[in-house]
């Protein structure tokens, strides 16, 4: 039956965001029952062209991207994949309506992983960003408000700065990986063999920014999404900070984390702050 597919479909997308990321899957928890799965599958999805063109080294990326490509194709079109990770978003594509246009554009810069290595324009660098992680908070921002185009269109802009912000917080701490072992900078204008405190604090300026605009977006979410989006807020503001205080030296050579204990401290707080409707 199709339905033991899809089943079987979502529990994969579920163990990609559990294996994958522990912080985005413990903020996924903190979600309503209703739209859990849903985020689960969004997550599938994005993480797996992600690995495609980040990690499998050992393979032809671009054949593997293409066929990836072909298979979601087929899909979004058929209404199901034999792929289960593919299989489960079609279904959350579908359910939400979610636009062919934020999907494609999240692909188009999943590609250009695959040969650009800089980024010498804001504008080449925005519509990265746009791609990778603005329209993923627009896909996510569909489920939460359940087909309310006017709350979909209130809080777009907000959506899109929240995942600026995260995928900024992702480029800074990932700089020792993305310069050395994938040969990538994204930042524009920045020297990163020689990032100093100034060009830090300039990009540490333009994530706050971005992050000041995401929670007012976040306050005005339905209840159903506030908490685990809160929760996610709160975790990348944390690693912000601990970039904020770490010398741009030590950025440079290691990958700063937010321990588990911190972690759960911060999971605390951020369920008080909630309880107390102080959001």
């Amino acid at each position: 039956m199709k339905s033991l597919f899809d089943k079987i479909s979502f529990e994969c997308s579920k163990n990609v965001t559990k294996s994958y990321s522990t912080s985005f899957s413990a903020a996924v928890k903190m979600l309503a029952p209703s739209i859990r799965q849903d985020i689960y599958n969004i997550y599938g999805f994005v993480r797996l062209a992600d690995e495609i063109v980040d990690t499998f080294h050992d393979y032809n990326k671009e054949t593997l991207f293409e066929m990836f490509e072909k298979d979601l194709d087929s899909a979004l079109r058929n209404k199901i994949s034999l792929n289960p990770v593919l299989n489960s978003f079609q279904y959350t594509v579908s359910k939400y309506n979610i636009p062919n246009e934020m999907i494609d554009a999240f692909m188009k810069s999943m590609k250009l992983d695959l040969h650009k290595s800089e980024y010498h324009t804001y504008e080449e660098y925005n519509e990265y960003i746009y791609g990778s992680a603005d329209v993923v908070g627009l896909m996510c921002l569909k489920v939460f408000v359940n087909g309310d185009e006017h709350k979909f269109q209130e809080l777009k802009h907000s959506a899109m700065r929240l995942g600026s912000a995260f995928q900024k917080v992702n480029f800074l701490r990932d700089l020792k990986a993305d310069y050395e072992d994938l040969n990538r900078t994204y930042f524009p204008n920045t020297d990163l063999s020689r990032l100093d405190e100034h060009s830090k604090q300039i990009i540490i300026k333009e994530i706050e920014a971005d992050f000041e605009v995401g929670f007012q977006g976040i306050l005005k979410l339905p209840l159903e999404a506030k908490f685990g989006v809160y929760t996610a807020y709160v975790y990348y503001k944390k690693l912000l900070s601990k970039l904020k205080e770490t010398p741009s030296m030590e950025i440079k050579n290691t990958r700063i984390r937010v321990p588990d204990y911190e972690k759960f401290g911060l999971l605390a707080r951020c369920y008080v702050n909630y309880r107390l409707n102080l959001l």
